[in-house]
Order: C-alpha cells, then structure tokens, then sequence
C-alpha cells in the first residue's frame, strides 16, 4: 500500500533534485530517505527518476506520476485541516448562501472589511425557498428572508427598506417617503415572485387591503427594472441598490416601511457553532451600522 510519507518525500526529491537537499526539506537522513524512494519504485514497478552525478531528474513515468501525488497529497493535507479545524471547533473556512441580490448588496460589502484571521468565504446564490435546505448540503452559513425553523440555530440580521425607485426628476424624488396606494397606483414594473423585495410588497399589499391597479408588468432582474425606470417606462420597488442615476423612497409610513428581512441561519450540530454565530453578529451589526438603527428587529 502507497503510503502518504512516500507520496510527500517522492515529491520533495522532485522539488529538490537531489536526496540531500530534499532530506533538509522533510527532516530525515539522507540514507532513510534514498530508502523510502527506493522503496516506493519496487511498490509501483517502475522507476521515477534519472540518476547521474548525483542528481535525480523526474523521467517520463516521474512526470506523469508526479501530478497523482500531488493531488492526493493535497487531498491528504484538507482531510487532516479538516479534522483539526473540527476536533478545535475552529473555521478555516465559510460557505455562505443567499440570493443574488443580498449576497451583492450585503454580504459582499460585509466581507469587505474581513482581516486575515478570518476565514476564506466561498459563495452560493440561490433562490429565497431553497436557502436554508442548502445547510444540509455543505453550506455553513445561511442569509434567508424567510424566518427560520427553530430546529437551526438563527438570528435576525436586519430589516432592509424596499424602496420605490423613481428619477431624479420624479415629483417623489424630493421625499422622505412615499404612500403604498400612491405607489400602486404609478405604472409600476415588478421582479418575479421568486424574488425577495416582490414578495415583500405583496406581503405588504395583502396586509394593507390593498390591490394592484392592474396586472404589473414582470421584468427579470432588478437591473432591468431600474433600467426601464431610468428610460422613463415606470417605477419599480426594489431592495437593491440604486442604479441609473435613480432615486430610492421609502414606501409606507416610518414605523411601517416596506422592508425585507434578513435572517442568518446554521446547523445546531455544525463543529463551529459558535464561530458561524459571532459571524452572523458582526453581519447583523454591519447592517444596523449600514443601513441605520430602524434596521434592527427582534426575533
């Protein structure tokens, strides 16, 4: 059986060029190493190198060979990151989810402001219904707007305004805020219901009693919708940030606004509990920070 010390003194030798220089580089004599290469070539039934004056160049086999090592010898390496990272409850690494528009418009200025003692994040969008269902599949952190279920560790991040997004030169743009009917009844251009701030004025359209004046027109991204209300064709409401020159307004009264809330979420049994919960406090405080102590809310 290939051994992992094999694999790694193998490629120090081919680093190295020699026995000796590469007996310095994994701390054993010169002797027990010539060894264990000679070893590893009877196991594979080949040689890896060419020997001459002392020195060892990879030969064709080496070279092929050389790349199998070396994947498995990284392999290796995050096994046992791994399982210390896991046996010391420490995060070496984070894999965050949400959708497209918090991860732009949240986490990544969040992340912006990370040290080097904090872990790597990696990413993954997703869709509103299907983000906390991502912590049973190798996600670590979890950013929903649906509350979560109280079988996952959670807390609340903050209440993002959705704003109705109007032209510099609208008549709203000199507001502080804007009524929900008087926003119902501009020609109004919306996301699909998959997306959050849609759901979040439906929500508020439901609650208030209120309808659609008439069947609004449905545009694919936040982008596009601002683009359209740039080219003078609507208003749209949004929580993004603006594009095109547009202006945001609050809709509804202040202890009222139409607004998206953000939830952190994480598995109870997940080795770094406790890392992935400051984490999620210091998202919750950026945001409060960001966006203004009406921001925060309670569970």
């Amino acid at each position: 059986m290939i051994e992992i010390r094999s694999l790694r003194y193998f490629l120090a030798v081919a680093d190295a060029g020699s026995v000796t220089a590469a007996a310095d580089l994994v701390h054993v004599t010169q002797p027990s190493l010539s060894r264990q290469i000679r070893a590893l070539e009877r196991l594979l039934g080949f040689d890896l190198f060419d020997r001459s004056d002392k020195r060892l160049v990879l030969n064709s086999a080496g070279r092929q060979f050389r790349g199998a090592a070396e994947e498995l010898v990284a392999r290796f390496e995050l096994v046992e990151r791994t399982a210390a990272d896991i046996a010391s409850g420490k995060l070496t690494s984070v894999r965050l989810t949400a959708t497209r528009t918090t991860m732009r418009d949240v986490i990544a200025p969040f992340l912006a402001g990370w040290g080097p003692e904090d872990p790597m994040p990696t990413f993954q969008d997703e869709l509103p219904a299907d983000i906390y269902e991502t912590l049973t599949h190798g996600a670590d952190l979890a950013i929903g707007t649906e509350r979560p279920s109280d079988a996952l560790e959670w807390i609340p991040i903050a209440r993002l305004p959705v704003w109705a997004f109007v032209p510099a030169g609208h008549p709203w743009a000199g507001r502080d805020r804007v009524r929900l009917a008087d926003v119902l009844d501009e020609e109004l251009l919306v996301l699909s219901e998959e997306h959050q701030s849609r759901r979040a004025l439906d929500a508020a359209v439901r609650a208030a009693g209120l309808g659609y004046r008439e069947q609004p027109v449905e545009l694919s991204t936040p982008e596009v919708a601002q683009a359209m209300v740039a080219a003078g064709r609507g208003v749209t409401a949004l929580s993004d940030d603006p594009r095109f020159g547009l202006v945001p307004v609050p809709i509804g009264p202040r202890d009222d606004t139409v607004s998206v809330r953000l939830y952190a979420a994480w598995a109870r049994d997940h080795h770094a509990s406790a890392a992935l919960g400051a984490i999620a406090a210091r998202l919750r405080e950026f945001c409060i920070g960001t966006y203004g102590p009406e921001a925060a809310f309670d569970r």
